[in-house]
């Protein structure tokens, strides 16, 4: 039995990156000569098991077959016949296809290390055609590791996997997964330029329409380190409420995420034109946008559209400014105009806007204009 630390351990070493997770493969040996060694199985389709101590991942050498459309139509076979060249021909990108021993030597048939060093995504065979997941997963490397770029032969094989409908063979969840963890790299707009390249995006976001200033602002809510609501409602920004319910509903994004993506949409105008709103549109819109509950996520919108503005203009004074106001509306007692209001229970929501209006009137006054 032979022991070999795979996948993005290997490469991230290589490119002298923190390692976080470590997988490995086993070699010549069976479910039974792991269990005998300690170890805990956890996997459904095929043999993996936690380390007793490390609770590291160590995964049978195994082969696979396609029966089927989509990443779920496999086949898997382990045994311990079964080499570490048959595993790592399996694998997606020959970067992710490096094996190293347990003495540090390395295992490399397929050239990842050279394509390393000369910044490519290639594919390892054409068993990369049959997981449309896969598509994906470059396209958030790429997001990763923006330097990068696609061989050739890999952008024409996913291309043609999208004209095969491989991509419309992908469920929900796995595609939500996979754009929320490129989205929160450090250049999202290389994820959405592959997968524009090679047709994907149109397949699973048709709603998105690429441009350079799209490009600019997602990549710069990733450089501000916005989490993943600000990231998506910045993607979201100039599409249509109806829109965005479409692609949140069809992929099953958060509500957090799709909450906020629609609130943004929806007052991109008003926040933009915050310094000339009267008190009345102010109170109106903190309230509309549940600020005096969730302080947090109206930041977030701020954020938001201050990623959009900063396209254009790097100064967008309008989030101090609706931050002080906002302070001004949660500094009303509202539960003391309710009390004061007790005999008159139907006058309370008046009353209490009506403080507010006063807070904010007097907040402006007082304030001085960016």
């Amino acid at each position: 039995m032979k022991i070999y630390t795979v996948g993005g351990a290997v490469r991230d070493q290589l490119l002298g990156l923190p390692v976080k997770d470590h997988d490995h493969v086993v070699v010549g040996a069976t479910p039974e000569d792991m269990l005998r060694r300690g170890f805990r199985p956890v996997g459904k389709d095929f043999p993996v098991f936690l380390h007793p101590k490390t609770q590291e991942e160590y995964a049978l050498a195994r082969t696979e077959r396609k029966t089927a459309p989509g990443y779920r139509g496999f086949v898997f076979h382990t045994a311990p016949d079964v080499t570490l060249e048959d595993d790592l021909v399996r694998r997606d990108l020959t970067i992710n296809a490096i094996a190293q021993a347990e003495d540090g030597s390395l295992t490399d048939p397929f050239g990842g290390i050279q394509d390393i060093e000369n910044k490519i995504f290639r594919h390892v065979s054409d068993a990369f055609g049959e997981d449309p997941v896969r598509i994906l997963r470059l396209a958030r490397f790429a997001a990763r590791f923006h330097t990068f770029t696609v061989a050739p032969a890999t952008m024409e094989l996913m291309r043609r996997m999208v004209q095969d409908g491989e991509v419309d063979a992908l469920v929900a969840e796995r595609v939500w997964q996979e754009v929320a963890k490129g989205l929160m790299e450090a250049r999202p707009s290389r994820m959405l330029t592959v997968l524009h390249e090679c047709g994907a995006l149109a397949r699973v976001m048709g709603e998105i329409s690429i441009s350079e200033r799209l490009l600019q602002v997602v990549d710069h809510a990733a450089a501000q380190g916005h989490d993943l609501p600000v990231r998506f409602a910045v993607l979201m920004l100039h599409m249509s409420k109806d829109a965005i319910e479409q692609l949140s509903e069809r992929l099953r994004v958060p509500n957090e995420c799709r909450e906020l993506a629609v609130m943004a949409a929806r007052e991109l105008d008003n926040i933009n034109g915050a310094l000339a709103l009267s008190a009345e549109a102010i109170v109106s819109l903190c309230e509309r946008c549940d600020g005096l509950r969730k302080p947090q996520r109206f930041l977030q919108l701020l954020d938001a559209i201050a990623c959009d503005v900063h396209a254009q203009d790097p100064v967008f004074p309008q989030s101090a400014w609706l931050q002080a106001m906002l302070a001004a509306v949660r500094g009303v007692d509202a539960g003391a105009l309710a009390q004061a209001c007790a005999q008159e229970p139907k006058r309370i929501p008046a009353v209490i806007h009506a403080a507010r209006v006063e807070a904010v009137t007097n907040a402006i006054s007082s304030t001085e204009l960016p």
